[in-house]
């Protein structure tokens, strides 16, 4: 397998992701994923193919390194990996590029579903190329999340 493509999606941690405890609460963190798997699907897929699935989580493998604090600038990378039927494997590492830190790794098993049944749908071959070339600036502006 080829060596994967990263987008890299900023994220600024914001007064409501922080818990009692003092640092973003667990469940931020996998907003920050989703985020970044927003921007990059939106940044490499368009048109037909874009409006042709839509995406609903079966599982997330969540790592949790380190904390992340308040107002601190994060960087989420994230690539693909194996689609398998309609299931796509993504991952996301959430990185504090001021000291260099890897707070949190993230493994999701996404699955394709058709947007008029809501049932699953294979992944056209066509998409899982497009990941596969994708060659844009991997830097996404923010995201909307979804």
């Amino acid at each position: 397998m080829a060596e994967p493509r990263v987008f890299e999606h900023p994220v600024t941690v914001g007064p409501r992701d922080i818990d009692r405890m003092g640092h973003v609460n667990n469940v931020v963190y996998l907003r920050y994923a989703q985020d970044a798997a927003v921007a990059h699907w939106k940044a490499v897929v368009t048109g037909e193919l874009a409006e042709a699935l839509l995406w609903v989580a079966r599982r997330h493998e969540i790592d949790y390194l380190k904390p992340a604090l308040p107002g601190d600038e994060l960087v989420a990378r994230t690539w693909v990996g194996m689609a398998d039927g309609a299931t796509f494997e993504r991952f996301v590492e959430i990185l504090r590029p001021s000291d260099d830190r890897l707070l949190t790794k993230v493994r999701t098993l996404w699955v394709a579903v058709d947007p008029r049944s809501h049932r699953p749908r294979r992944i056209p071959e066509a998409m899982v190329r497009l990941f596969e070339e994708w060659s844009g600036s991997g830097v996404a502006d923010g995201g909307d999340g979804g």
